[in-house]
């Protein structure tokens, strides 16, 4: 094989991966969040959901955009994990499809293909048309692409070192490590059984001695799955550990298949002269079979993920993202990750929210009963509300950067503003704790008057807070007048209770150090009620961009019991 061959060779591999990348872009602006409805409303029930699975997958041309997409809503709490088994099925299943395209053998019109694809997308001015002509192209370019690959790899058919590596394949062990390997290198099963139904076409490999790669690649393939989920929450973490489980016992059912029974000869005898035909009924027989063997079983994967990757008691004191997953914007798969961003964003602000609401109420507390643990808990809580604050800065700074389609980034962008009314009403619950430790250090004591009107005004804003713990993005509308109605009530009392210190103040029963203190900390809960209007005011406005994204409903309640 010279070098012209090897330039050939990378030339044509060059084109097949693009091809391929072309079909999943235009896919992803063809399909946006409506895939992500797709697979977040369909997948409780085991046969619906392996079939949306693979029918996902189907379409994209991508198990790894499947499972990288399911890592994503499990990690956003938009899935369940049980529902996520029947997904990863379903995509072992889909992906095969390329695989059959690729046996049709249509290389002859691969030219004409893309250029009807390049037509579309040079000569109309329509997005629509645009995704329509990038998945057209790119399915002719990766058939030029598989032909180019062919050609230059027809030589090897004579070389004796070439011939003697090919041999070990037939080794369970090398053919099963080099298909995983040069998988997981690639990160794309699709592209690597591509790829050895090309050296099949040139005659350079036989079904034989490709049966235990193809079967490595099914565990490769988990690679991008497994990279998906670096930083992830540990439902994420066991998505990709069912995902490798289920490739690796297929794998072992398969090899024992193939070593005890004449499988390789059965799998030739359908196509004899096709060996290209034979790799791609081999891929789907190993992807079908393993899933209806497992199908039955596919909660036991989950208990064995959990084996695998337990629970582990949490410090509450450690500083760590619940929600937040800055790797959806690191993979090269997009489709639904505004949806993902914008629910992680959802459920993080309000885990924000539980933090300050604590803070509330402790602050309170400190005022009746002063205690210097309790005000150690509220100063970590404040840290701990900060921390929040600069990492949703920093992942809405980059959800609104990133290059996806992104209808939903609209939404994406108000969080900032939530997140900063959130750490303004931790900021006046530390403002309440200090005048508490200075009121308990000076051995200063308001009345019982006096700690009532506060108590109430207290009562107010948890009142507000506790509005918007609310998981349904549809409900924010009454939430709104609810909460106007009540930041209202705060208002008027807040005139009155001041009105009360005054008269107090006259009558002498209140000292004027004290009334300082006391008038400050009513405009902190007067304050409070305010963000808390600007946060019911901003998750609305984020309910209304949502529903211009996607025409059913986003249920985070459900998503919330994932």
């Amino acid at each position: 094989m010279d070098l012209t061959n090897i330039f050939s060779m990378l030339g044509g591999l060059a084109l097949f991966l693009y091809g391929m990348t072309m079909m999943s872009t235009g896919l992803e602006l063809a399909a946006g969040n409506k895939m992500k409805s797709i697979l977040e409303k369909l997948t409780t029930n085991r046969f619906l959901g392996t079939l949306v699975g693979a029918l996902t997958t189907a379409i994209m041309q991508s198990s790894s955009a499947t499972t990288v997409m399911t890592v994503g809503f499990v990690n956003a709490g938009l899935m369940e994990l049980k529902n996520a088994v029947w997904v990863i099925m379903g995509a072992n299943i889909g992906t095969t499809i390329t695989g059959q395209l690729i046996a049709l053998d249509i290389t002859a019109l691969a030219p004409v293909i893309a250029f009807v694809g390049v037509v579309l997308i040079a000569f109309f001015k329509s997005k629509k048309l645009d995704a329509i002509g990038e998945i057209i192209a790119g399915l002719g370019i990766l058939f030029m692409g598989m032909e180019m690959m062919s050609g230059a790899m027809a030589p090897l058919r004579s070389s004796p070192e070439f011939a003697h590596i090919v041999v070990n394949f037939e080794n369970p062990f090398i053919g099963i490590l080099v298909g995983a390997v040069f998988t997981a290198i690639i990160q794309s099963s699709s592209a690597s059984v591509g790829i050895l139904q090309a050296l099949a076409m040139s005659g350079v490999i036989t079904l034989p001695s490709a049966i235990y790669v193809l079967y490595g690649q099914n565990i490769g393939t988990c690679i991008t799955a497994v990279l998906a989920s670096i930083g992830a929450n540990r439902n994420a973490k066991r998505t990709t550990i069912i995902h490798l489980s289920f490739n690796i016992i297929g794998t072992i059912i398969f090899v024992l298949i193939s070593l005890l029974t004449p499988f390789a000869s059965f799998m030739v005898s359908l196509t004899p002269t096709n060996v290209v035909a034979q790799i791609a009924n081999v891929h789907t027989v190993f992807n079908v079979v393993t899933t209806l063997i497992l199908l039955p079983v596919g909660t036991k994967l989950v208990d064995l993920s959990f084996m695998i990757l337990p629970d582990k008691d949490e410090n509450e004191d450690d500083m760590k993202l619940k929600y937040l997953d800055f790797q959806i914007f690191t993979n090269d798969y997009h489709i639904g990750t505004s949806s993902i961003a914008n629910t992680q964003l959802f459920h993080e602000t309000q885990n924000m929210l539980d933090v300050a609401i604590e803070n509330v109420k402790k602050s309170f507390e400190l005022l009746t009963n002063f205690k210097a643990d309790q005000y150690e808990n509220l100063q970590k809580n404040e840290e701990y509300i900060n921390y929040l604050n600069e990492n949703i800065v920093e992942f809405t700074t980059q959800a609104i950067s990133a290059e996806f389609p992104i209808e939903g980034s609209q939404s994406i962008g108000l969080f900032l503003k939530i997140s900063s009314d959130i750490e303004r009403i931790g900021d006046h619950a530390m403002n309440i704790a200090k005048r508490a430790e200075i009121l308990h250090d000076e051995n200063r004591y308001f009345s019982h008057e006096a700690i009532y009107e506060i108590g109430v005004m207290k009562d107010l804003c948890i009142h507000i807070l506790n509005e918007l713990k609310i998981m349904d993005y549809e409900e924010f509308n009454q939430i709104v007048n609810k909460v106007h109605t009540i930041e209202d009530s705060i208002d008027k009392t807040h005139q009155q209770f001041s009105m009360n210190q005054l008269s107090r103040l006259k009558d002498k029963t209140c000292t004027t150090e004290n009334s300082v203190v006391y008038t400050k900390i009513l405009t902190d809960f007067e304050r409070i009620g305010d963000h808390g209007l600007n946060i019911a005011e901003a998750f609305y406005k984020v309910k209304e961009q949502m529903k211009g994204v996607n025409r059913t409903k986003i249920d985070l309640h459900e998503a919330t019991n994932s």
